[in-house]
């Protein structure tokens, strides 16, 4: 892992100390609101945004990291969580939003970190409410940014396409015009013929340096 991308000399070094007190954050971005949380108590800051500390109460599956280029998804499970997270996961769509799981380190055993790196990033694909004896808890499926390698591209080399990126650009507006455009390339066009077969004049050597110019 300290060879992947992200991580820099601090976090390095930490990764090859004997103790580290690590911590997890989870960032959801739905779309009215954010929820971030991590795995600890009280606020922590990162990245100049703050976490809530949801301590035991948050879990986390298993993550794949490896070499291969494929996608690996995740699973969140938050229990006992507030009347906000409650109503996000009642009222908000989640499919396609973004959310993003750090590990980071703990600076001095105080609520301060001492830098992160981003253990997966991906979009939630559904969400489950669970209630039973033991209390309610939210489920949240994500699956990895790299599944998009998977799924055909639904735009084209055209404006309309375009514009749905930024509607701005007018790179492909005459896209439609050249696609049954003939374009003469290396021999008369019709009208030269045309000419020389009504007895226009001119040799074939005069022809053959009219083409070459």
């Amino acid at each position: 892992m300290a060879s992947r991308s992200g991580i820099d000399a601090n976090i390095t070094n930490r990764l090859g100390a004997d103790h580290q007190i690590i911590f997890l954050a989870v960032k959801a971005e739905f779309d009215t609101d954010t929820v971030r949380l991590w795995t600890g108590y009280d606020d922590l800051l990162i990245n100049g945004e703050t976490y809530t500390g949801a301590g035991t109460l948050i879990s986390v599956s298993d993550i794949e990291d490896n070499m291969d280029v494929a996608s690996s998804n995740a699973s969140f499970v938050l229990s006992g969580m507030d009347e906000t997270v409650l109503n996000l996961a009642l009222s908000e769509d989640v499919q396609n939003r973004k959310i993003t799981l750090f590990m980071g380190y703990l600076s001095g055993g105080a609520n301060e970190s001492a830098g992160e790196i981003v253990l997966f990033s991906g979009r939630m694909t559904n969400l489950t409410i669970n209630d039973d004896p033991q209390g309610m808890s939210i489920a949240v499926n994500a699956e990895n940014r790299l599944v998009d390698l998977n799924r055909p591209c639904n735009l084209r080399y055209t404006l309309a396409s375009q514009q749905i990126i930024n509607s701005a650009d007018t790179g492909f507006k005459y896209v439609m015009a050249i696609q049954d455009k003939e374009i003469d390339w290396g021999r008369p066009s019709n009208t030269d013929t045309s000419e020389n077969a009504g007895g226009g004049g001119g040799s074939n050597s005069d022809r053959r340096q009219t083409i070459r110019r």
